[in-house]
This record gives C-alpha cells, structure tokens and sequence, in this order.
C-alpha cells in the first residue's frame, strides 16, 4: 500500500508526526510511505528514513498535484487538516483520515478559560488517524535524523564548550512564547556552565544582548547554524532549556533532558514534551520539567501566539523567575 501523510509545517508540528511514520512503515506490510511538506520545512524531514519519498508545496500547485496524481495513492493521511488539504485530498479521489485540530475547544478555552481539551497528548491523536489499518503506538517516542553532512564539527563551537554545554534556545515563531531577554540574560550570567544560544536570524540580536555579560561563557550561535546543525547542537547538549517551539520536540526525540518555559501556550493543548513510554519505564522521574504561571486569569491568550502581549503586561512570562530556571538547572546536573 502506498501511503501520503501531509503535514505542511511547522517544525515542530512535523517532528510530531514522526511516531506516525514509523508505526505505519514498520507495521504495515510492504508499506510505501509519502510525506508531503512546505518547501522551506523540507529540511526535517530529508534524514527519516522511513520516508520513501517527500513530497513538497512549492510555488505551483499545479505541478505538485500533477506529482502527486501520478503517484496513485492508496490512501490520504491528513495530519494538518485545513483548507489547501482537503483541495489535495478532493483532487485525489482517494480514501482518507483527517486529524481532528479541536478548533472549537481550542476557541473555548482561549476566549472562555473553560479548558475542554482531552488529556491526550497530540501525537496519540495523529496516532488515531491510522488505527483503521491496525496500527498502533510503539511507545518509541520522536524521530529526528540528521544527515551527516550537516553534523557540526567541534571546531564550529568555542573550546571552552567541548567540554559540556547547555543549550538555551531563545527564539521562538511568536515573541509572547519567548522568554525575556532581560531574564535570559540574567540566567545565563548566574549559571556556571557554558551556554550555547540557539535560535534564528532574527534572534542573533537579541542573543548578543544576552550574551554581553560573558560572551565566552555564552557562545551566540543564533543566526549562524542551520535547522539541522542546530538540532545537532542540541543532540551534543547536556540539557536544554527551552520556550515552546520546534527545537524543544527536537531535544525530546534525542531524549535531552528539558526544561521548558510556557508563555501564552499552555501544556494543555497536547503539545509538551514528548519521550515515549519506552523511555519513561525505565527513566527515573520525568525526563522535563514545565514552567508556567499557574491561574493567571488571561492565560492562555492564543492557540499560537502574539507579537506582543495583548494585555500589555506579559505576566505569563515576566512572572516565571530566572531563580527557579537556574534551580531546576542546577538539579538536573547534578
């Protein structure tokens, strides 16, 4: 059977999928497995190799839907499930399984604060698309594969970090999931270990900020490595601290040890760390801890997030303290 799982972005709406890709290559029999992404998220996916092909969204949609009807699909796997997937699978003609995104609890809860979602994490529900054909969870967590080439060589780092490192991934798709810069810079000035700043173009100016205190000590990587070479720093990390975004489900499928720092999000829409009951049979304690602002009244704002804080205040964020960061730190490595 020849299978496309579309998944168009993010990052770390990708990553999530990949216990899907695996269980359904791997339990179905002579399984032809295609995964369909934007362009620019090609990246993630190149290295799985349980992946018989990806498929990408580019500039024409014509020529992707000539591709895609040429390649006779037995059946549809929609794990984003909007607009543009139902016009894939309409054109198709083909049998499909649709995620179910739980717009409306999601609406309820952001604008009403009546949390009506399903103590489910959300790779069981992409989980729950293919149980028609018998498959079922393994319990092996995320996949993340990085091709060689984009390995970082020691060399691309300071000496002073081959040693050991934490990674602090400042950046983030929207600024309300961030935390303050202010409060990364006084984190990292306190820690006693070497910290390595993680983030996009956009984040590098930010990250010279943090890293003004000791710019030894915090290496600003921020701008200067690719998504994979990034996800390899990750992998070489003693533990990684984190806002909500795509490089903390990375750091959960290489099973790094995470702290992860909710703003306008919150864990209850299915997206916190996730490591497999695999792993956590044997795993003594949780493998990541959560910060958040309990019982904040505005929280949480957004599905997704904001350019600033509506509120003006950004409480949700402002109020999670660099001590208790550098106290869970300080626990995890010793």
């Amino acid at each position: 059977m020849k299978f496309l799982i579309i998944r168009f972005s993010s990052i770390g709406d990708i990553v999530l999928t990949t216990p899907v890709i695996r269980c359904l290559k791997q339990q179905t029999p002579g399984a032809e497995v295609h995964v369909l992404v934007k362009e620019s998220f090609r990246s993630i996916v190149i290295g799985n190799t349980y992946i018989d092909k990806v498929q990408v969204l580019a500039h024409s949609w014509e020529l992707m839907m000539h591709e895609l009807l040429l390649e006779d699909y037995d059946y549809v796997i929609d794990l984003h499930n909007n607009l543009r997937t139902w016009r894939i699978r309409k054109a198709l003609k083909k049998p499909f399984y649709s995620f179910k995104k739980l717009n409306l609890q999601k609406y309820i809860y952001t604008n009403l604060k009546w949390n009506l979602m399903p103590e489910k994490h959300i790779v069981d529900r992409y989980m729950d698309t293919v149980s028609k054909f018998n498959i079922t969870n393994d319990g092996a967590g995320l996949d993340y594969f990085i091709p060689r080439e984009y390995e970082v060589n020691l060399n691309d780092i300071p000496a002073s970090h081959h040693a050991g490192y934490i990674a602090i991934v400042i950046g983030a798709a929207h600024n309300t999931k961030k935390y303050p810069v202010h409060k990364l810079q006084s984190l990292c000035e306190k820690l006693d270990h070497p910290v390595i700043l993680l983030g996009g173009k956009e984040d590098k100016e930010n990250g010279e900020i943090i890293s003004l205190p000791d710019p030894v000590k915090i290496y600003n990587a921020c701008g200067k490595f690719s998504l994979n070479e990034s996800a390899d720093l990750v992998r070489k990390s003693k533990l990684v601290v984190t806002n909500d975004t795509g490089l903390m489900h990375i750091a959960a499928a290489f099973k790094k040890p995470v702290i992860s720092l909710w703003g306008n999000t919150v864990p209850s829409f299915g997206m916190y760390p996730y490591y497999g009951v695999n792993y956590l049979q044997y795993k003594t304690g949780s493998p990541y801890d959560i910060l958040q602002v309990n019982k904040l009244w505005c929280r949480p704002c957004s599905k997704i997030g904001y350019n600033k804080c509506p509120r003006g205040h950004f409480k949700c964020m402002e109020n999670i303290g660099t001590t208790e960061v550098l106290q869970l730190i300080n626990k995890r490595l010793t």
